[in-house]
């Protein structure tokens, strides 16, 4: 199966989500596609509030890394400037993708489910095969695979405070990388 979505197909770092926009350019996207420079602002502006807030929060998260472990937004002063400048474009090395994760244990491929509903639907549809640990009811970890389920990326589902904690999973993983 190929992945398919938005961001540079290179990525190094992974965000699946269930749905994607609803304008009809996107309906039959079969691989990844690099955005370009104004591109999140147009879909923003088509689909709506729910579209702009998966990119913000996206992007909080990516400029909140560490960037001892990753260095995704160095070069840029705001999340905003890291949003609009650079994340899912080609050479970001980040994706969103509508397909189903690709796991391989010895993969360096860090990737994100957003929503536990949306992986509990890849996992009894079979798309799925993976050794979650849920920290709780809302974060589950396979570490072996580097997958997180976090929370979907909204602001009351995914808050600042649950943004930081994610970053915090992340960040153990880039460290078990590195040992």
């Amino acid at each position: 199966m190929n992945n398919s979505g938005f961001g540079d197909k290179n990525f190094t770092f992974a965000v699946y989500i269930a749905n994607k926009p609803n304008m009809l350019e996107y309906q039959g996207l079969n691989k990844v596609t690099a955005l370009v420079k104004g591109e999140i602002n147009i879909i923003n502006q088509a689909c709506g509030n729910g579209w702009r807030k998966i990119f913000n929060v996206y992007a909080k998260l990516v400029y909140s890394l560490d960037k001892e472990y990753f260095c995704f937004s160095n070069s840029l002063s705001t999340w905003q400037d890291y949003r609009d400048e650079y994340l899912l474009q080609m050479q970001s090395k980040t994706a969103l993708l509508f397909s189903a994760p690709q796991l391989s244990p010895n993969n360096k491929i860090l990737h994100i489910i957003c929503g536990k509903g949306y992986a509990k639907i890849l996992i009894s549809s079979g798309k799925l095969n993976s050794n979650l640990v849920w920290l709780d009811d809302e974060f589950a970890i396979d570490s072996l695979n580097n997958l997180i389920v976090c929370p979907y990326f909204d602001y009351r589902q995914l808050s600042n405070i649950k943004i930081e904690r994610l970053a915090g999973l992340l960040r153990s993983l880039k460290m078990v990388e590195k040992t």
